[in-house]
C-alpha cells in the first residue's frame, strides 16, 4: 500500500476545471529568472491606526498565520522569481524579524534571495522622500544583482499573481513601462493612481490619488487604478531615476512623477489583473483601513471565499511558531467548547465558550460562558470568562477581563477604544490593561 494518502477535498473548495489546473502552472522562465523584485515595505500605514502603533503596515498579521508581506512574497517566489529587495523604513523590527525567520530558505549559492534593505540616508541627512527615491538611495545595491527587468511591488495588499504572464506580455508589446491594474469603483478611487488607456492598453493619462477619477469609458461607475505594481527595463529605470532625482520640487514617487512623466515620450502600458481564461477580475485588496482590513478577514470564514488560501497550486508561504493543535473543550450544559463557521489556529483553546464567524490567530485562549461573534482576534488573545465580544479586532496579546462587553454598547465602546467608521471596535493590550485600573 502507498504510505501517502491522496490529497483530502477541503471544505468549501469547489473541484477544479481543466481550465483552472492549466492556470495553476506557473510561468517559470528565463524572463522570471533574470527579474529582480523591489518590494517597497517602508510605509507607515497610519490609515490602520492603532494596528501600526508598534509595527509597519507589511508585518501587520492577518488571514489567521499570515502577515501581509507574505502574500507579496509568496507571488515573487511561486512565480519563479528568488531574487528580491525589501525596501523598509519606519517600524521595521517585526517585518525585518518575520523575514529573517521565515524567508531565509532560498539558496544564496543558486543566486536565490530575499534581501533586507533598511533605510540608511545613503545620499545625505534625508530619509526617503517617495518611492521612487526609496529605489535611487539604493540604486548601487540594485544594480549589483545585475537585473534585466526589475519589478517594483507594493508589500502591503492582498492578493495572489503570478507576474510571470505580465512580465512576458511587457516584452511582448516592447513596452518601457507595464502598469498593474484593477478596476476599481469610481467612488473609492480617490486612493488610487487612476489612468486612462487607449484600446491596446496603452496609458494615455494617470493622476494619483485624484479628487474627481475619471470613468472606464462605457463603466462610468468603475475606474482604472493602480495596484502599485511596475515592470521596467533595468537601464530604463536607472535612468528614470537619477532624472527624477535632480529635478527640484518633485514628490520623487512612481504615481506622482515617474509615471506621469513617462506618457509622453515612452511607451506605457496597463496589465489587467485578470484571469486569463474567463477575463474576470482576479481578487486584490487593500486593506489600508480598519475597515477594509476587518472586511476582508471576515470574507476568509465564508463558505466560498474569494481567496482562496487553500490553494495547493498557489500557497502563501509565512513562518509561525510550532503549536499543538486547536482544542475544544467542555461539553456541560452553558458550557460547551465550540466554534462553528470559523478559522481556528494552532495552539488555540476554546474552554466551554462559543464562537462564531470569527477568526483566530495563533495561541488563543477563550475562557467559559464566552461567546465571540464576527471577530477577529490576534496571537496570543486571551479571554477571560462571561465575556461578549463582537465586531472587534483584538490586538496582540490583549488579556480581555473577565465579564468584558465589547460590541455591545457603542456609547461604552467609543469612550474606552477605537471606533472605525463603520462601528469595528479596535482593541490593543494597553487599552484592555487600563479596564483593569
Amino acid at each position: 500500500m502507498p504510505d501517502t494518502a491522496p490529497p483530502a477535498r477541503v471544505p468549501g473548495r469547489q473541484r477544479e476545471t481543466k481550465s483552472q489546473k492549466a492556470a495553476a502552472r506557473r510561468y517559470v522562465s528565463r524572463l522570471t529568472r533574470n527579474t529582480l523584485a523591489v518590494i517597497m515595505a517602508g510605509g507607515r500605514g497610519e490609515r490602520l491606526k492603532h494596528l501600526t502603533d508598534f509595527r509597519c503596515k507589511p508585518a501587520t498579521p492577518f488571514g489567521g498565520k499570515f502577515r501581509i508581506v507574505d502574500f507579496v512574497l509568496s507571488n515573487c517566489v511561486n512565480s519563479g522569481i528568488r531574487r528580491i529587495s525589501v525596501l523598509t523604513q519606519y517600524k521595521a523590527h517585526s517585518l525585518i524579524q518575520h523575514i529573517q525567520r521565515g524567508w531565509s530558505y532560498l539558496r544564496g549559492e543558486f543566486g536565490e534571495f530575499v534581501e533586507i534593505i533598511p533605510a540608511q540616508q545613503q545620499l545625505g541627512d534625508m530619509w526617503y522622500r517617495g518611492t521612487a527615491d526609496a529605489l535611487y538611495q539604493n540604486l548601487q545595491i540594485i544594480k549589483l544583482h545585475h537585473p534585466k527587468h526589475i519589478l517594483v511591488l507594493a508589500g502591503d495588499h492582498i492578493y495572489k499573481m503570478d507576474y510571470g504572464p505580465m512580465l512576458a506580455a511587457h516584452v511582448e508589446k516592447k513596452a518601457d513601462i507595464t502598469v498593474g491594474v484593477v478596476e476599481v469603483p469610481r467612488d473609492q478611487a480617490s486612493s488610487f493612481g487612476v489612468m486612462t488607456v487607449d484600446e491596446n492598453m496603452r496609458i494615455t493619462r494617470f493622476a494619483e490619488k485624484p479628487r474627481d477619477p475619471e470613468g472606464i469609458p462605457g463603466r462610468e461607475d468603475y475606474s482604472l487604478g493602480s495596484m502599485g505594481i511596475y515592470v521596467f527595463k533595468a537601464s530604463l529605470l536607472y535612468r528614470l531615476l537619477e532624472e527624477d532625482a535632480q529635478k527640484a520640487g518633485t514628490a520623487h514617487d512612481f504615481g506622482r512623477n515617474i509615471i506621469p512623466g513617462a506618457l509622453q515620450n515612452l511607451k506605457v502600458f496597463a496589465y489587467p489583473f485578470k484571469d486569463v481564461n474567463t477575463r474576470v477580475q482576479q481578487y486584490w485588496r487593500d486593506v489600508g483601513t480598519v475597515d477594509a482590513f476587518y472586511d476582508a478577514n471576515m470574507e476568509l470564514v465564508h463558505v466560498n471565499p474569494e481567496l482562496n488560501i487553500y490553494d495547493e497550486h498557489w500557497p502563501i508561504w509565512t513562518y509561525q511558531r510550532q503549536y499543538p493543535p486547536a482544542k475544544f473543550v467542555l461539553d456541560d450544559a452553558g458550557r460547551v467548547g465550540m466554534a462553528v463557521n470559523s478559522m481556528v489556529s494552532g495552539g488555540c483553546i476554546v474552554s466551554g465558550a462559543h464562537v462564531n464567524q470569527s477568526l483566530m490567530f495563533s495561541n488563543v485562549r477563550i475562557d467559559e460562558r464566552s461567546y465571540i461573534e464576527r471577530s477577529v482576534l490576534f496571537p496570543d488573545v486571551r479571554v477571560g470568562p462571561n465575556c461578549v465580544i463582537k465586531r472587534a479586532i483584538i490586538d496582540t496579546g490583549g488579556v480581555v477581563p473577565a465579564g468584558t462587553q465589547i460590541g455591545v454598547n457603542p456609547e461604552d465602546d467609543a469612550r474606552r477604544f477605537y471606533m472605525s467608521e463603520k462601528g469595528v471596535a479596535l482593541v490593543t493590550r494597553d487599552m484592555l490593561s487600563r479596564l483593569t485600573k
